[in-house]
């Protein structure tokens, strides 16, 4: 039995890749890119701690490979939202390039508290 999206006034189906998380594809494509938008000004302020770059660069992994596995599934998507997925795995990789540029521009021994 299929599970709807938890995000209120949402019909569509939750895809079994995304089961964790109760969204949709839709729904799972905007709140991974509101995420990475926070964490990329978070990156840009030079505050992230190796800690924080760390659940940073697993966040990107997890959800790059969720979206990938939903995104292979055979299930059928819109051209709309193939795009949007394409967009999404754009700003994952962007988000892991600003931090590594990121890195690059602290000095050793920086901690980020700053």
């Amino acid at each position: 039995m299929p599970s709807f999206c938890a995000q209120p006034s949402c019909k569509a189906a939750v895809p079994s890749d995304l089961e964790p998380v109760k969204l949709c594809v839709l729904h799972f494509t905007l709140a991974v890119e509101q995420a990475c938008s926070e964490m990329r000004r978070e990156t840009v302020l030079g505050r992230a701690t190796h800690e924080r770059q760390l659940e940073i660069i697993r966040y990107i992994a997890e959800h790059g490979e969720l979206l990938a596995r939903t995104a292979t599934s055979g299930m059928h998507l819109s051209d709309e939202l193939k795009a949007r997925i394409l967009n999404t795995f754009l700003t994952l990789m962007n988000l892991r390039e600003n931090l590594d540029r990121s890195a690059l521009r602290q000095p050793v021994g920086r901690s980020g508290n700053h």
